[in-house]
């Protein structure tokens, strides 16, 4: 039996629109969704453990305002396992339950002086940094997935209107668990980055094979390295992302309540 096949055993009926990835210390959103029902991760078959402590791994279906979602409580990293496709089994389901669009959160590093930690972003494009990809070993011409535009215009526009002095800018992935050198950062940013992480991009890419639009939106939680004399670690990103999490639950609300 495969993944969505168990979520429609668990939600008879039930037709997600939007699929929303919450990064980390964003898992709170989930109580913004009138709930149809909840599956731990370990419970469907081809999902991965997570194993960074605020990544619960729960699937919420249920709707945020008039639109059917499906919002994944947690993400499984590269970094984990070292597996670019750890998250492809989840996004094929997500397609399979009928999602037309994946929405995307995460906890960003700030390139930019003006963008501060606390600060949001919605992604216009980014940058694999990496050399990995989830799409390693696929057959068949679609693997050749055209990624202009990867983040819809139309959808970073609603994202843009839904919030209050939101940036626009390209996320640069980086494979983790350690964070990058002050180097890395200068080259990011000679690059064109505005933002850095350590996730999104593999499930983007995944998306867009399998014809998902993709919205993405970034919480800066620290200025990245080399930036300032403040040390970076996972503790600082889990601590701004709480002091945040009101403005992105009202962010990703507003969007879904206005999703068409």
């Amino acid at each position: 039996m495969s993944a969505a096949d168990v979520i429609r055993g668990r939600a008879p009926g039930f037709a997600p629109r939007v699929a929303v990835v919450l990064g980390s210390g964003l898992g709170i959103f989930a109580e913004e969704v009138q709930p149809v029902a909840t599956i731990p991760y370990g419970e469907l078959p081809g999902f991965p453990p997570t194993s960074v402590g605020s990544h619960a791994g729960r699937l919420v279906l249920g709707t945020v305002g008039p639109t059917p979602v499906a919002v994944l409580q947690g993400r499984a990293h590269y970094y984990e396992r070292g597996r670019a496709d750890e998250m492809k089994p989840v996004i094929r389901a997500m397609a399979e339950l009928g999602c037309e669009t994946l929405l995307q959160t995460n906890a960003a590093g700030s390139l930019r002086p003006d963008m501060p930690p606390g600060a949001l972003m919605a992604i216009t494009d980014h940058i694999n940094f990496t050399g990995q990809n989830p799409l390693f070993g696929e057959t068949g011409n679609n693997r050749f997935v055209d990624m202009a535009d990867a983040y819809d215009p139309a959808l970073r526009a609603a994202l843009v209107a839904a919030g209050e002095g939101l940036f626009e800018g390209t996320y640069i992935w980086f494979g983790g668990p350690s964070f990058e050198t002050p180097a890395e950062i200068r080259a990011a940013r000679v690059l064109g980055a505005d933002a850095v992480g350590m996730s999104t991009v593999p499930e983007t890419i995944v998306a867009r094979h399998a014809g998902l639009r993709v919205a993405g939106l970034s919480l800066m939680t620290n200025y990245a390295a080399g930036m300032t004399r403040e040390p970076l670690g996972h503790l600082q990103t889990m601590a701004v992302a709480r002091e945040a999490a009101g403005k992105v639950r009202r962010v990703l609300r507003r969007f879904l309540e206005g999703y068409s």
